[in-house]
């Protein structure tokens, strides 16, 4: 089975270079073809997708492009149209994450894009979205009006399927022409999305491109990083650095790098009623993509002094990703990853045999690892793909000591507290650089309009024109009715 990727408006296949990726998972294999674009391609391409954008997509209004994409999800979550189910068929094939993860995965996030919340993404940004379509009245006095990029590049990282989808559909919103780099871990959604966009409004299609090149190609990057206003990019630190090195000081470089996420318990809540379900929605954000998003938990710290002990929560939870070890398996891991959770494990079962108070749970042989800490312990990563360090604390409030240290990769928090307590440990997480805060079991599935790592999905990448109330007034006494 061979597919294609990429969407590349003005160019036909025949003229384009080709290269073979090899994926195979759950006893199947697909091959899919990417784009490899000469300079002079690359280069046509880029001018083609900035000038439909300011010939047609910037004269839509925002509404006309909400529909647009709304029209678009539509038909992915339709389970019966031949393209959902080819992404049912062929993502789990190319990503090693089960059926059903991907199939329940798929169908939350593409939610996420319906109309009413791309309305959210709208107002959590603008007081006023119609500032993105005509000049509208500043509080201040004056006018004023939003403009996206003219060219909008993303480089997408392939650790979560569908994370093309935020960026992309962001900068639609904001009228950008876009360019996307899709990744050689999951190169096919953004390419297909991009699609059936263009099937639903032809000239739309001509405004954004998806393309490959393969990563530490700087030749390639350094084509598109040159002709782009604005760059979005996720990945590695150490990758996002080097491209930061490239982007021209007159472009506007946006970021998303490493993170680490943690869960927080309080006592009050461990009973024997709310412990085996809050232990459910634990293993499920574990679970869930196998720790490979940047909101995943790897920590999770849990107060003393509950009718359900940390043990005997860590307990429940192992016993929980049992369970969907059964029911949702995890992917097959490289070499490198088994490497990693093997080292992770053993160092924590060596620390088990000289320290009192440390448990490792489940066996090597398990497809998951639990580790239970009494003594207070800072916050470290875990070995991924279903590794959890649980940690007794005495109280909710030390754990922002444990976890201040970290300010710079703190992002995502999930918190099973009652409301009061719950608003007043959110505020010693805020004041500690975390920008996220969210119910166990809603970790991998930020809410529509998320700010992510604590920024803007839309006011980050327009400009703001503005028409000073002096420009205003002066242009009255010029006016042809002025007596």
């Amino acid at each position: 089975m061979v597919e294609f990727a990429g969407h590349l408006p003005g160019l036909a296949a025949a003229e384009v270079e080709w290269r073979m990726l090899d994926f195979a998972a759950w006893g199947e294999s697909v091959q899919v073809s990417v784009p490899v674009l000469s300079e002079a391609q690359a280069l046509a391409l880029a001018a083609r997708v900035r000038e439909n954008a300011r010939s047609y997509l910037k004269t839509l209004s925002v509404a006309q492009i909400v529909v647009t994409i709304d029209k678009a999800v539509a038909r992915l979550l339709d389970r019966d149209d031949p393209l959902r189910q080819k992404l049912e068929a062929i993502l789990p094939i190319v990503t090693g994450y089960d059926r059903e993860t991907v199939r329940l995965g798929l169908s939350g996030y593409l939610r996420t894009f319906r109309a009413p919340q791309l309305q959210r993404f709208l107002t959590e940004d603008f007081a006023n979205p119609g500032m993105l379509d005509a000049f509208q009245p500043a509080i201040k006095g004056g006018f004023t009006r939003a403009y996206g990029p003219e060219l909008l590049l993303h480089i997408w990282a392939g650790n979560v399927p569908g994370l093309p989808l935020w960026s992309m559909i962001s900068g639609l919103l904001v009228k950008a022409g876009t360019i996307g780099k899709v990744a050689s871990g999951e190169p096919l959604l953004a390419g297909w999305f991009a699609q059936i966009l263009a099937e639903i409004d032809p000239k739309l299609g001509e405004c954004l491109a998806i393309v490959w090149w393969k990563g530490g190609d700087e030749a390639s990057e350094r084509i598109w990083l040159g002709e782009a206003d604005t760059i979005v990019a996720y990945g590695g630190n150490d990758a996002l650095a080097a491209i930061r090195n490239r982007v021209p000081i007159t472009a506007r470089f946006l970021p998303h790098g490493h993170k680490i996420g943690f869960g927080l318990v309080s006592g009050a809540v461990l009973d024997t009623r709310n412990a085996g379900p809050l232990a459910r929605l634990v293993a499920h954000d574990v679970m869930r993509y196998e720790q490979q998003g940047c909101y995943s938990p790897q920590m999770l710290f849990v107060e003393r002094g509950g009718k359900v002990s940390p043990r005997e929560f860590a307990a429940l939870v192992s016993g929980e990703l049992a369970s969907f070890a059964r029911t949702h398996p995890r992917r097959a891991l490289s070499v490198a990853e088994a490497a990693g959770v093997a080292a992770w494990r053993s160092a924590e079962e060596m620390r088990a045999f000289d320290e009192t108070g440390r448990a490792v749970l489940g066996d090597a042989g398990d497809p998951w690892s639990v580790v239970c800490v009494e003594a207070a312990e800072g916050l470290a990563p875990s070995g991924l793909n279903r590794t959890l360090k649980i940690v007794a604390v005495d109280s909710l409030d030390a754990v922002v000591p444990l976890v201040a240290s970290h300010r710079a990769f703190l992002q995502s928090v999930a918190v099973a507290a009652a409301p009061e307590e719950l608003f007043r440990v959110a505020a010693l997480l805020g004041e500690a650089g975390v920008t996220r805060i969210c119910a166990c079991g809603r970790m991998t599935a930020p809410e529509a309009g998320w700010h992510n790592d604590g920024r803007f999905n839309l006011l980050d990448l327009v400009t703001i024109t503005e028409i000073e109330q002096s420009a205003e007034l002066a242009a009255e006494g010029f006016a042809p009715y002025v007596d």
